[in-house]
C-alpha cells in the first residue's frame, strides 16, 4: 500500500505568515504539521509516499528530503496550480501504479494515527474508505450522508447540511478511484473535487465505507485551529529538561526545555515547549505555548501562543495571548502602552509598541 500526501496548498487563511513559509511547515508543538502526516503514514507501515507539491515545493523538499529520516521513500509530484484534491489524485496515477493508497492532507492532524483504519481497509478492500468527524459547522466542510451504515451522498460545503459528519482529510482508495476522477468535471470553483469522485464511486455501485473517528481531528488552515492543535498536542507531552534553568526560575508541570535553551529568573507553566538555544529571561511563559529554537522572550509574558525561530519579544507591559508569531520577528515596547496585544505576524516582521 502506498501513501499520498497533499502539500500544494497556498495557505491563504494563514497569511501573512504563509507569504514566506509553506503552510504545511508551520509548526505545532515545535514540529511542522507536515511531519505529523509523514509519521502517521510511517506508523501504519507505509514506506512508499508520494508528495504533491506546488509553489512552495523548494521549501518542502528542503525540509523533508528523501524521507529517510522517517524510514520512508518520498517521491515528489509537481502540481502546476491548485486544481482540487481529485486533480492531485489524477496526476499521481503513475506513482500509485495500480496499488491501493492512503491520501493524507498535509495540514491535517489526527491524534490517534491511522494504523487501525489502514488495517481495516486492507482486510475488507472496499473501493474507498472515508474518515468522518462530527462538527458543529458542517457547512464549512465536505459532508457525508449515511443510510444503514453506508455512504449514500457527499456534498462539498452544503448551504443546508443534512448531516454533521465532516470529511476528515484522510482517505483510502482502491485504484478504481482513477476512473471516477476521469469521469467527473470541474466544480464551480474550477477544481476537481474529491467529494465528486467519491460520489461517482457510489453512483457506479462501488462500496464507500465510512469510519467515524473517536478522537480529535484538526484542519490547521486557520489561526484558531493551529493554536487549538498546538494545545492538544502539548497536552500529551512529558516533562524533559535538557537546557539550563537557574535557581531563581520556576518550571511547573509538563515542560520540555531543549538542549542549549536558557531559563533565567522566569516562570514557565506547562504544558510548554522551549526550543534549542532559546532564551527566556525574567519572563512568564504560560500554558499551551511553543517557543522555537533561537527565540528570546525577555521581560514579557506570553501564553497560548506559537513563536517561531529567531523571534524576540522584549519589555512588554501586557501579556501576549492567542498569537502566532513568525520567524525573526521583533516585538518590543516604546512609549504609550495599549491595553492588550493580539498578533499574527509574518516572518521578518518588526513591531514597535508605544507605552
Amino acid at each position: 500500500m502506498k501513501g499520498l500526501i497533499l502539500s500544494g496548498g497556498r495557505g491563504t487563511r494563514l497569511r501573512p505568515l504563509t507569504y514566506t513559509s509553506a503552510k504545511q511547515l508551520v509548526p505545532v508543538a515545535n514540529k511542522p504539521v507536515l511531519f505529523y502526516a509523514i509519521e502517521a503514514l510511517a506508523g501504519a507501515g507505509i514506506r512508499d509516499i508520494g508528495m504533491v507539491v506546488g509553489d512552495t515545493q523548494a521549501e518542502i523538499r528542503a525540509a523533508v528530503g528523501d524521507g529517510s529520516a522517517w524510514g520512508v521513500r518520498i517521491t515528489y509530484i509537481e502540481q502546476d496550480a491548485p486544481r482540487g484534491l481529485a486533480h492531485a489524485v489524477l496526476i499521481s496515477e503513475s506513482f500509485i501504479a495500480g496499488d491501493p493508497f492512503v491520501m493524507y492532507l498535509g495540514d491535517n492532524l489526527l491524534n490517534k494515527g491511522i494504523a487501525t483504519f489502514v488495517e481495516q481497509f486492507t482486510a475488507d478492500r472496499p473501493a474507498a474508505q472515508i474518515l468522518l468527524s462530527r462538527v458543529p459547522d458542517p457547512q464549512m466542510f465536505g459532508v457525508a450522508e449515511l443510510s444503514n451504515g453506508r455512504v449514500v451522498r457527499l456534498v462539498e460545503k452544503p448551504k443546508e447540511p443534512l448531516s454533521d459528519l465532516a470529511l476528515v482529510g484522510v482517505y483510502m482508495f482502491s485504484p478504481a478511484v482513477f476512473e471516477s476522477v476521469k469521469r467527473i468535471t470541474p466544480s464551480f470553483r474550477n477544481e476537481l473535487e474529491i467529494t465528486d469522485a467519491i460520489q461517482d464511486l457510489i453512483d457506479h455501485g462501488l462500496e464507500v465505507r465510512p469510519y467515524i473517528v473517536d478522537g480529535w481531528w484538526k484542519d490547521t488552515g486557520k489561526l484558531e485551529d493551529m493554536l487549538e492543535a498546538n494545545r492538544l498536542i502539548l497536552d500529551t507531552i512529558e516533562r524533559r529538561i535538557d537546557g539550563s534553568v537557574d535557581a531563581e526560575s520556576r518550571v511547573e508541570g509538563k515542560v520540555i526545555v531543549e538542549r542549549g535553551a536558557v531559563i533565567e529568573r522566569s516562570v514557565i507553566r506547562g504544558p510548554v515547549v522551549i526550543g534549542a538555544n532559546a532564551r527566556i529571561v525574567h519572563a512568564y511563559v504560560g500554558p499551551f505555548t511553543s517557543i522555537m529554537k533561537d527565540a528570546e522572550i525577555r521581560e514579557s509574558e506570553i501564553e497560548h501562543s506559537i513563536v517561531l525561530e529567531g523571534s524576540v519579544i522584549s519589555d512588554l507591559a501586557n501579556r501576549i495571548e492567542d498569537s502566532l508569531i513568525g520567524k525573526n520577528v521583533r516585538i518590543y515596547r516604546v512609549p504609550v502602552k495599549p491595553s492588550a496585544y493580539r498578533f499574527m505576524l509574518g516572518d521578518n516582521s518588526e513591531v514597535g509598541i508605544r507605552w
